[in-house]
């Protein structure tokens, strides 16, 4: 997704200082049942962050003619 970092969940915690916190945060993974978009939302929370998780996948989003890098 254009413009995004990518942090794997096993890393979020360790590179958390790279996300502004006067942003908001969108966590994104393979699919709509995928969990672990679920679980940085919830860290990102419970750290101060405003987040919300993308619905659909990255492919869906490249799918759907949506900027990629």
């Amino acid at each position: 997704i254009r413009g995004a970092i990518s942090i794997p969940l096993p890393e979020l915690r360790r590179k958390l200082r790279l996300l502004p916190k006067d942003q908001n945060i969108v966590a994104y993974c393979r699919g709509p049942y995928c969990v672990l978009a679920v679980e940085a939302v919830e860290f990102l929370r419970s750290k101060g962050y405003t987040a919300r998780r993308l619905s659909d996948s990255v492919n869906d989003w490249r799918a759907n003619g949506l900027p990629v890098d």
